[in-house]
């Protein structure tokens, strides 16, 4: 019967070479958002979300390495749709179930004149927005190329106001800035648009594999944004053959803030996990010998303020131990911190001197904590792929399944970036290598996620944003940073933020603070009051997510037992409520029953009313409610709480009162 099926198919490809309509469209399941593509001098497709045009007609092609344009003057031979409906369930995430639901459409096309070469492109339309992607088969006129440009278009259908951080192809720390698309140059994917009508929208990318980093470029004086690829040293943008695939273009599409958030399209866009066994992989919290470093007060290389000493790490172990953390990561653990930034600076595996590895690891493991390695690489990239095997292998061998990468500093080879095709296959070698060894990573300095981690799950968490540690030496992120990056960055995947500063003002650190890299010293401060920080442990997801103070500012603090409780894996999420930049509530049940709400506010404090309908029928729950104080003040009295309880049930109605900057965090406890 499959024989059958497949030889129709290509009996209607053949047979409609000359009578295929070079129009097509394709509509969502729910039909409310329409692909229309058309074939002709160059092809184009524009999409519409209901009745509102998202993207104009927008060119599509490529231009290879012999000049020639691929596109130009191409004609569709062959049409093949199909539909798909499944429920997939994740090794761990927000949602426990992913519905996966979406109609096809694979338009063959062939240049119509010499040398006649063919590309397919496969569109995929969702209920929550699209995705295609460019696929080469393997034919006689076209083997082995490279990329110059990809001309892939998004022409805007209005001057839609925008959420952005600007192109840059080694890094996508940068605070999110907000204007009309008529002011953007080039920006970072994902980006974020909201039209006048209130349609979200979300241009980025999923499955990136042996491909470039796509961010884009507006073209002069119009809405069109055009591909531009992080390139190799040389110029070139991608080198790869026929029998592959592009990355999937997306575009997310939602008629409000919160149903992006919730969108699973970037995962859904990608393979199946690989990995057979996942009985290791477990998302977890963690402390560590880190924000110190920030903060100047201990650093990473040897000597009289190291941090990473084996009594310090000890310590760290017994906090976790008493305060049911999962982890402990040791940042400066080993040696070769001395020469950071130089070639071979690092291998991995020896300690420093005044840190027992063997020790620490052993004690870790004795009382059931995952002690988390690091390996910081400088960018030498050579260096690390020669003794990540080795390092990796002593790793496991030691119990470690957990481990931070870093890739701060310019790349090795020199001209290569960390967001084009050389460093987008180094990270995936890394990946495939630690799931050899039963290892999850946290990856800092990374490419932005796309979905990996559906397929390999042990891609756990990245930074690939303006995080935490821009608090300790730089004027920091402002009161919008967090209620923004839910609505972008977090659209693309988990956030490695590192959440959870208590010592808000650095009373207990500033007069220990050491200058250690010329920064202004004169920050004294996080944006953000405490009860925002615990809110954060609900809103910025992570899988190993980290509360990173110092353990001593935790140590007898009321308000630790809310991080204690949260969870890092979820049966399900909802979005309560937001607005990108200015608020959002979000609740998420564990898979215990509980449920937990998270609630933040930008530059404007905000009260509101929420219903309790979230909550499962015929249950009561002790709400155990961590919020903003009456005194509670951004700029004087940040760290100033309250904590209560009562008993609620659904339908049951809240009041929030969160001041600027401020937030609540709420675990409902099933009676």
């Amino acid at each position: 019967m499959k024989k059958n099926l497949y030889f129709l198919i290509i009996l209607f490809i053949g047979m409609s070479s000359c009578s295929v309509d070079q129009k097509q469209t394709l509509l969502s399941p729910d039909n409310k958002i329409q692909i229309t593509f058309e074939a002709g001098k160059l092809p184009s497709y524009s999409v519409k979300f209901e009745d509102e045009t998202i993207l104009e007609e927008s060119k599509l092609g490529f231009v290879l390495s012999d000049s020639n344009s691929l596109m130009p003057d191409m004609e569709a031979y062959g049409i093949e749709r199909s539909n798909f409906s499944q429920n997939w369930e994740q090794v761990w995430g927000e949602d426990k179930i992913v519905n996966n639901q979406y109609n096809e459409m694979l338009i063959h096309l062939q240049e119509k004149k010499s040398p006649n070469r063919k590309l397919d492109i496969r569109f995929r339309a969702f209920d929550d927005g699209i995705g295609f992607r460019y696929e080469f088969p393997e034919q006689q006129n076209l083997k082995e190329f490279t990329i110059i440009d990809e001309k892939t278009e998004f022409v805007l259908g209005d001057d839609y106001d925008s959420w952005w951080i600007p192109q840059n192809f080694d890094s996508y720390e940068f605070l999110y800035q907000e204007s009309k698309a008529s002011e953007i140059k080039a920006v970072n994917t994902p980006v974020t648009f909201r039209s006048s009508k209130g349609t979200h929208i979300s241009i980025h990318e999923a499955a990136l594999t042996d491909y470039a980093d796509m961010t884009l470029a507006r073209k002069d004086n119009s809405l069109s944004f055009e591909a531009e690829l992080a390139p190799w040293s040389d110029g070139s943008k991608v080198k790869t053959s026929t029998g592959t695939t592009t990355p999937w273009r997306t575009v997310q599409i939602s008629p409000d803030a919160g149903q992006l958030v919730e969108s699973k399209l970037i995962l859904n866009l990608n393979e199946p996990n690989k990995l057979e066994d996942v009985s290791w992989i477990e998302p977890m919290k963690y402390v560590g010998i880190w924000w110190s470093m920030h903060l100047g007060t201990e650093i990473w290389a040897e000597g009289p303020r190291h941090g990473a000493t084996t009594e310090n790490a000890i310590r760290h172990i017994d906090f976790a131990k008493k305060h049911n953390i999962g982890g402990v990561v040791v940042e400066g653990w080993n040696a070769g911190w001395d020469k950071w930034g130089a070639k071979d600076a690092f291998d991995h595996v020896t300690p420093a001197s005044d840190f027992d590895l063997i020790k620490v690891a052993k004690y870790a493991k004795d009382n059931g904590i995952q002690l988390i390695g690091h390996n910081e690489t400088g960018g030498d990239i050579p260096a690390y792929e020669h003794y990540m095997d080795s390092a990796f292998t002593l790793y496991e061998n030691l119990g470690m399944n957990a481990l931070k990468t870093g890739y701060a500093g310019g790349i090795y080879p020199r001209g290569e970036n960390h967001h084009g095709q050389f460093m987008v296959n180094h990270y995936r070698k890394v990946v495939e290598k630690a799931a050899e060894h039963k290892i999850m990573l946290d990856v800092h300095e990374p490419i932005k996620p796309t979905g990996i981690r559906r397929t390999y799950p042990n891609m756990m968490t990245r930074e690939g944003v303006r995080g935490m540690e821009w608090n300790a030496w730089s004027a920091g992120n402002g009161p919008k940073h967090l209620v923004t990056l839910p609505f972008t960055r977090m659209l693309a995947g988990p956030i490695d933020y590192t959440p959870g500063i208590f010592d808000i003002l650095y009373k207990n650190s500033e007069g220990k603070r050491v200058n250690w890299n010329n920064a202004d010293m004169d920050i004294t401060r996080i944006q953000t009051t405490l009860a925002k920080q615990l809110a954060a442990f609900v809103v910025i997801y992570s899988p190993l997510q980290m509360a990173s103070d110092l353990i001593e500012h935790y140590e007898g603090h009321p308000a630790f037992k809310f991080i204690m409780d949260c969870p890092t894996d979820w049966e399900k999420s909802l979005v309560i409520n937001g607005e990108v930049g200015e608020f959002i509530t979000m609740a998420r049940l564990s898979h215990d029953g509980d449920w937990f709400l998270g609630s933040m506010t930008g530059e404007h404090a905000k009260k509101m009313d929420i219903t309790l309908d979230f909550l499962s029928d015929g249950n009561e729950y002790e709400a155990q409610i961590y919020a903003d104080a009456e005194d509670t003040d951004l700029i004087n009295n940040p760290a100033s709480y309250q904590i209560n309880k009562k008993i609620v049930k659904k339908g049951d109605k809240l009041h929030l009162d969160l001041k600027k900057s401020g937030g609540q965090a709420i675990r409902f406890k099933k009676l």
